[in-house]
């Protein structure tokens, strides 16, 4: 007479485009008595035998009301299955502290007022209850588990992830308030990293419970038992657990407490399947969506591509201020502007100027290393007059200054340097060292440690020679300075031309051809029948123009009549 079950309680994963909300699931339980047992085999035995005929087992039949033993419901997705103990809570108004707990008021009295609810023991939490992110471990963990033969207890990462919910309810009490703790750890320890590293996805979640009291002792909280548990991510992954039956033996519950009963549960599911046609619509749709998507996104890029005005260098700039190394205080930040030099041009919208956020240094080895990643991009026009074969001489400057900025507010100048823009496009990662203006004796160092300050630059572009100077040579002879740190920086350049044709250069280009073709020679024929033909054609205007004015109009109108 002993049963088989079903002791595969892992979770399963689905995937599906359908949504969710579609989701049905048939959840039966049934108490496992001996007498029920005795039943169940007599009338399988009876049933079995051909010449048996049909025997009714009336007196072993169960007599209990009808839920008390067994039950079988079809719940859908977030659908709202009240308990008893629920049903007791909500009715007193004080008990109601946030909206969905009046709601929940207003649904029970109408539920009171018409035939009841539906279920007698089978109930859910959905993933807006409060109840949901407060399960305590020992009903989380599912009552089927008790088949293993081994003693395990939970796992670390199943005690954390029994109280970890969705992240809009994780912090909250069951009063709705947000404890005062603090929110944010700056300075975290390997325990509490220990102890807070754990999985925390956003996922609905939905629980269906059931409430395994003996009969006449429902509405109590400790003889609540997780039946099963379905998880969604919203991207069509489904996951539930325990699996669904899909014919195989029932699961087996064992309640905790002195009488230790047994029950039997089912799930299955029971989603309408979908109808042929219906899947041929639904794939259609989905093809006509992705081609218009297509589409969509072909009318923003376009078909072809964007060019600059002739005789233009487009250069476009896609920088990242790595890091920084090597200076005296900590917290730095580093201001930056860009510099054009003559011929070149920019967007009236184009920033050129930047800050970076603060940075606190990290101690790598034996330097203090401050982690910017800071991104910027740039864009910029090259015009020439007219084209010619020698390259660029000036290339736009990144001129940057290093800054320190402590507690106290005290400001530090740290650094000051300067970054060509690459004339190679591609990748570039370039160093770039530092120095600042230094001023001699004990007062200056006095000042520059207790209060802040430190001489500097009038012009940051005198870092270089600026392109404003116009004089012959730049004397710095007096001017004491200091080496610091350095600031890397990640480059990722594009350049972009189309050329404009010049008489000029084109007739250079035509005499190296010709001189490649065949020298000299070839060109002076060439160039002779061509100044044949220029004196022809003005003898012929030379002649026109000797012609009685009288002939000129006649041979004219003749011409047109023709």
């Amino acid at each position: 007479m002993a049963d088989s079950w079903n002791t595969d309680t892992g979770e399963a994963v689905y995937r599906s485009r359908d949504a969710v909300k579609n989701l049905k699931i048939r959840v039966r339980i049934e108490r496992v008595t001996s007498t029920a047992a005795l039943s169940q085999h007599l009338q399988q035995h009876v049933l079995s035998q051909q010449d048996g005929g049909a025997i009714e087992l009336e007196t072993l039949t169960p007599q209990g009301q009808k839920g008390d033993n067994d039950e079988e419901l079809v719940v859908g997705w977030q659908e709202k299955l009240f308990s008893q103990y629920e049903m007791e809570l909500f009715q007193n108004e004080s008990a109601c502290q946030t909206p969905l707990d009046r709601q929940y008021l207003t649904e029970i009295r109408a539920l009171n007022k018409a035939k009841g609810r539906r279920n007698h023991r089978i109930f859910t939490y959905t993933d807006h209850d409060r109840f949901t992110s407060c399960l305590p471990i020992q009903q989380l963990q599912y009552p089927t588990d008790l088949l293993t033969t081994t003693k395990s207890g939970p796992t670390f990462l199943a005690e954390r992830m029994a109280s970890v919910r969705n992240r809009r309810q994780e912090r909250r009490t069951l009063d709705s308030s947000i404890p005062k703790s603090k929110i944010v750890t700056w300075e975290p320890t390997e325990e509490f990293v220990k102890n807070s590293h754990v999985v925390n996805n956003a996922m609905q979640t939905m629980h269906i419970m059931a409430d395994l009291a003996p009969p006449g002792r429902l509405g109590q909280k400790e003889n609540e038992y997780l039946l099963l548990t379905i998880k969604t991510d919203g991207s069509g992954t489904v996951i539930v657990k325990p699996d669904f039956n899909k014919g195989k033996e029932p699961y087996r519950i064992v309640t905790v407490g002195e009488k230790r009963e047994v029950w039997r549960l089912n799930v299955e599911n029971v989603c309408t399947a979908m109808q042929p046609e219906e899947k041929e619509r639904e794939q259609n749709m989905y093809k006509d969506l992705y081609v218009r998507h297509k589409e969509y996104l072909n009318s923003l890029v376009g078909q072809d591509f964007e060019m600059p005005p002739l005789g233009i260098l487009r250069y476009m700039m896609n920088g990242e201020i790595v890091s920084a190394k090597g200076f005296e205080y900590d917290n730095l930040y580093i201001h930056f502007f860009m510099e054009l030099p003559n011929n070149w041009s920019s967007l009236p919208f184009q920033s050129h100027s930047g800050v970076t956020q603060t940075c606190r240094a990290k101690t790598l080895g034996k330097e203090h290393v401050a982690f910017f990643s800071y991104p910027f991009s740039f864009e910029a026009f090259y015009m020439s007059e007219k084209e010619s074969e020698e390259p660029i001489l000036q290339w736009p400057v990144i001129y940057f200054k290093v800054l320190s900025l402590d507690s106290w507010q005290r400001y530090r100048t740290e650094g000051y340097g300067y970054l060509l823009f690459p004339a190679m496009p591609g990748k570039h990662t370039i160093t770039c060292h530092t120095w600042r203006p230094l001023q001699t004796g004990t007062v200056s160092s006095l000042r520059r440690f207790f209060i802040g300050g430190s001489p500097e630059l009038e012009d940051p572009s005198y870092v270089r020679i600026p392109g404003t100077f116009k004089g012959e040579r730049l004397s710095r002879f007096g001017f004491c300075t200091e080496t610091t740190g350095s600031v890397t920086f990640n480059l990722h350049c594009l350049q972009q031309a189309r050329a404009f044709v010049d008489a000029t250069v084109m007739k250079k280009r035509r005499q190296k051809v010709l001189e490649q073709l065949g020298g000299f020679s070839q060109q002076g024929a060439v160039c002779t029948i061509l100044e044949a033909f220029q004196r022809a054609r003005k003898k012929m205007q030379d002649a026109r123009e000797g012609l009685p004015r009288d002939l000129v109009n006649t041979t004219s109108h003749s011409h047109v009549e023709s």
